[in-house]
């Protein structure tokens, strides 16, 4: 815990610029983690399995049973068996609709990690040029001014890996929005339910 301190202390001040955007960063990458990866599970091939046997049966109040949850597949789908009977155009413009709502749920603030890397390298590189002007003034030693290099890169580091896992983890949440909508369109369509208007 000393060297950590003795680490801040002789890096200057814009060692604590860098570490206040670290914890920006690390909070952007708990809340995403647990968005992305714990709420958010969805076993998409079994889902589909129970909803398109409900469907199949005709019992399209246990299709939508199965899609209960909060989770945005689960939404959209929702949505697709809620609409069935209104028609296939009534039924793609609700899966739309719910997917308009759902995907920037996914991917919200992910982007702010690329800036965060960004920012954190340029304060470290900011910490070297103070670092090493001070060095030139025989005030502090260049050691001093390769810490805010080091701490800066680091943390930039691990953003951009994050940000690489988290709109991965994305992307995919998304291709099975639109793939497991337009399944569940066609399978309503064909059912007969998606094709007939509701009383």
């Amino acid at each position: 815990m000393e060297t950590i301190a003795a680490f801040f202390r002789d890096g200057g001040t814009f060692m604590y610029f860098i570490l206040a955007v670290a914890v920006i960063g690390i909070a952007i990458i708990v809340d995403r983690v647990m968005a992305l990866i714990i709420r958010n599970k969805v076993d998409s091939h079994a889902l589909w399995k129970r909803v398109s046997k409900h469907i199949a049966d005709g019992d399209f109040d246990k299709a939508r049973t199965a899609c209960k949850g909060d989770a945005p597949l689960l939404r959209t789908m929702e949505a697709a068996v809620s609409a069935a009977g209104m028609g296939e155009k009534e039924t793609q413009s609700a899966v739309d609709e719910a997917s308009l709502e759902v995907i920037p749920t996914i991917d919200k603030r992910i982007h702010y990690l690329l800036t965060l890397a960004n920012i954190s390298t340029l304060f470290g590189l900011l910490g070297t040029i103070q670092g090493l002007i001070q060095a030139f003034s025989a005030v502090a030693s260049a050691e001093a001014s390769l810490y805010n290099t080091a701490f800066g890169i680091g943390v930039a580091i691990l953003f951009l890996v994050m940000y690489s896992v988290l709109m991965s983890r994305a992307n995919r949440l998304i291709d099975e929005i639109d793939a497991y909508s337009l399944k569940i369109v066609n399978m309503i369509g064909r059912s007969g339910k998606g094709g007939a208007k509701a009383d």
